[in-house]
């Protein structure tokens, strides 16, 4: 079996980090990697994660200089990028390797938001049809690469927004993603505190505006 590297970048995610790393020990029991990057926690995100990790690196802030520091020395064959809120089944390695022994290539899942409003089950669908038809995966996927692949492409491009949009794009010169319908049970904080049609007319105008050539720093002072 190739050996995974899990990817988890975090910026003071102390409250959600304990869950998300407990759901992978049985996959490092199995002789896959964690890897933590931390972009520079100041709520003690870095003290929740010992023993829980095989590697803790800190970088600059920015999820994908994060990202691409934690692929830099990673050890395993396979690169899967996993966002800190977000819940993994526990068979995540065997079924990334179930997918890769009838073709490789790269891929990501399908997800699940945490809330339980009914709105928001439109909205994971909508998220997971998107990625199907369009064959692009952004970072609650749990997006899965060959570590040459990775390399080979220059990693995440160097931009604090919509990084995972791009790198999707490159892939998929390369080849269609796996959609794996086993689902990542991701936080919907982000809904939940905005609103969810506001949140979710948000992100579709920013990705229209990126579309039509809105740089991504400008994009992200919004964003925030």
């Amino acid at each position: 079996m190739q050996r995974l590297s899990i990817i988890i970048p975090a910026l003071n995610e102390c409250a959600a980090i304990g869950p998300t790393l407990a759901c992978l020990q049985a996959a490092r029991g199995r002789g896959h990697e964690v890897i933590l990057v931390d972009g520079g926690s100041s709520d003690g995100t870095p003290a929740r994660c010992t023993g829980q990790v095989d590697r803790l690196l800190f970088s600059a802030r920015g999820r994908a200089r994060q990202m691409n520091t934690g692929a830099a020395l990673a050890q395993g064959d396979v690169l899967l990028f996993l966002h800190a809120d977000t819940l993994a089944p526990d068979d995540v390695d065997r079924l990334i390797a179930a997918a890769l022994a009838q073709e490789p290539g790269w891929g990501h899942f399908d997800v699940r938001l945490s809330g339980r409003q009914p709105l928001l089950r439109l909205v994971e669908r909508l998220m997971n049809l998107r990625a199907r038809l369009s064959g692009i995966a952004t970072g609650d996927q749990g997006l899965f690469v060959p570590r040459d692949w990775f390399m080979s492409l220059g990693g995440f491009p160097d931009q604090p927004l919509m990084e995972d949009i791009v790198f999707s794009k490159r892939l998929k010169r390369l080849g269609r993603p796996h959609c794996l319908k086993h689902r990542l049970l991701t936080s919907s904080r982000r809904w939940e505190s905005h609103g969810v049609v506001r949140t979710v007319i948000k992100m579709w105008w920013l990705r229209a505006a990126f579309f039509v050539g809105v740089p991504a720093s400008r994009l992200a002072r919004l964003y925030d």
